[in-house]
């Protein structure tokens, strides 16, 4: 007998969660999609401002979950828990702690599929569970299945259970093509990578098909599910896919997303913040720091009061020190420089597509 499924999708109050919210919500209705959002307790009031506006589009609650019932805010309970240790990419405790624990928590036992925003023009993985009773599925890009599972289906091992599937449901031109590319193993001369293409080049939701038929009877969530609307999606959404759903929903961009000048040695520039996440996280740039300090200095003397005792927010240096006169104006000179130099060769002119390009970021705070 068929266990129940629950269908979860986290909302980060950043911009390509929230369009995949949108998506679901349009293209695949009949999904009972159950939102939450891990309140860190310090993100900017933009993100609580989204996240209503998101209610109010979806027609249900997002909900709240909060690492822990102290009367103090999560990051700071887990922080003195920590002893004053600040988060780092070496030591990203607020992620397991704050994101990850209470996520998994929530869901207890139950099994689930979580729907991760990593868009189609991504080259990376985002957020996957190593709990077995979650199953991360990625709507967005134009094959839906983590790393894990292609690995599972596509190796060598595979091979005669996939022919004999797509003998079943492919379509009947193409029956030596599959033959052909499914058999052929995987080598130093024939890549996983180059296997996975050939596939999908044949037929995205062949391939879908041929995946959720491979994982049947297997312990994945998404082999108790007898449908599943997902399989037939051929979509690949890129950046402006996201824009283009925020504008088809009526929903306003986060405001930290808004371009605001700065001058620097007789120059205009512009910058904002990039990404959702606690006002004082570590991954943000330097020039998002400057921001914060000009856009928000009530939050930016707050951050800076957690520095102490040589725990810093940066490896190289304080929050007192990005701010003195001599450096801000370093700062925002390499960040122009930088805008310019990517301008001279753009795919696109917007700052906000320009300044995604190679960063790195927590894949469970931002997506």
């Amino acid at each position: 007998m068929s266990r129940k499924v629950r269908h979860v999708m986290g909302i980060s109050g950043g911009k390509d969660s929230t369009a995949l919210a949108i998506y679901m919500k349009i293209n695949h209705p009949e999904i009972d999609m159950e939102y939450y959002f891990s309140d860190t307790g310090k993100e900017l009031e933009e993100v609580y401002t989204l996240i209503e506006e998101l209610e109010s589009f979806l027609g249900k609650p997002i909900l709240k979950l909060k690492a822990n019932n102290s009367h103090k805010d999560p990051f700071d309970h887990y922080l003195d828990l920590y002893n004053g240790y600040l988060p780092s990419s070496m030591a990203r405790w607020c992620t397991s702690k704050l994101k990850l624990e209470p996520f998994e928590s929530w869901l207890g036992e139950d099994l689930a599929i979580s729907y991760v925003a990593i868009r189609g023009d991504e080259d990376r993985e985002g957020y996957v569970s190593t709990k077995s009773n979650i199953q991360t599925i990625f709507p967005f890009r134009k094959h839906m299945w983590s790393m894990e599972i292609l690995h599972k289906v596509l190796h060598n091992s595979g091979i005669d259970k996939l022919e004999k599937i797509y003998s079943e449901i492919g379509e009947h031109n193409k029956q030596d093509r599959y033959r052909e590319v499914i058999t052929h193993k995987q080598s130093a001369k024939y890549l996983f990578s180059q296997k996975l293409g050939d596939l999908l080049n044949l037929g995205i939701a062949t391939f879908n098909l041929a995946v959720y038929e491979f994982l049947k009877g297997s312990d994945y969530p998404i082999a108790q599910l007898e449908d599943y609307g997902l399989l037939k999606n051929e979509d690949s959404v890129d950046l402006q896919g996201v824009f283009d759903l925020f504008n088809s929903a009526g929903i306003n961009l986060p405001g930290y997303y808004n371009e605001v000048e700065y001058e620097v040695d007789g120059e205009i520039g512009t910058f904002h913040r990039s990404r959702s996440g606690c006002y004082f996280c570590f991954y943000q740039r330097k020039i998002e720091w400057i921001w914060l300090y000009e856009r928000h200095p009530e939050l930016f003397k707050m951050a800076q009061k957690y520095e102490k005792d040589g725990y810093t927010w940066m490896d190289n240096e304080s929050l007192n020190d990005i701010v003195k006169p001599n450096r801000m104006n370093q700062i925002k000179r390499d960040h122009l420089n930088k805008i310019k130099n990517k301008l001279s060769k753009p795919k696109s002119n917007r700052l906000i597509d320009i300044l995604e390009d190679g960063d790195d970021l927590c894949a469970n705070c931002f997506i």
